[in-house]
């Protein structure tokens, strides 16, 4: 095949999407790459569409209306979104995990759960939902330690302590972030 006929669709608008687009487009195959959303770098090279990745119905039928061939997923949002599962049953292919494995990335707690339960080595942790709780584990642990709430933080949101002090606020603010997030998923 050597005429340039693949579509692709690159979602996402960082510094990764841009590398997985300049990739894409070096191959003989792909005759344009298109981005959703993108930014102003992405832009000045490829054409860019705005649309949120956390609509998976948007990003379907946006790739149906451009006869895209493949999408290339790159932040975890819309992976853990089901945004692969949900173009696979358009009939689109896609690069990325399924929503089922892409809970691996987007939650420390299960990640962390399942590589103990494989036997997979790995830090020793805790997961916690309870402020006594997880200060007493802290009190088990040698410095320096990390605490992360777990789910989605896009790469960032974990915190090296130095210190117990540092950590017993921090695991504070994680803890109440999410029963303030719980609360709020309840109204």
């Amino acid at each position: 095949m050597n005429e340039k006929n693949l579509k692709i669709l690159v979602l996402g608008s960082g510094g990764r999407e841009h590398t997985l687009a300049k990739i894409c487009s070096q191959s003989p195959l792909v005759g344009e790459v298109v981005v959703a959303p993108g930014n102003g770098g992405i832009k000045q090279e490829f054409r860019t569409h705005q649309i949120s990745i956390e609509d998976n119905t948007s990003i379907v039928k946006f790739a149906q209306i451009e006869k895209v061939d493949l999408v290339v997923v790159g932040p975890e949002v819309p992976l853990c979104n089901g945004v692969v599962d949900a173009l696979g049953e358009a009939g689109i292919l896609a690069y990325g995990p399924d929503q089922k494995c892409a809970r691996l990335e987007g939650s420390k707690a299960f990640s962390k759960d399942f590589l103990a339960r494989h036997q997979i080595p790995t830090a020793q942790y805790g997961n916690f939902s309870e402020v006594a709780l997880a200060l007493a584990y802290l009190e088990t642990c040698d410095l320096p330690v990390v605490v992360k709430a777990s789910g989605l933080a896009a790469g960032k949101g974990v915190i090296i302590c130095n210190s117990k002090e540092e950590a017993e606020k921090e695991i504070r603010i994680c803890l109440a972030v999410t029963v303030l997030a719980r609360a709020a998923v309840r109204w």
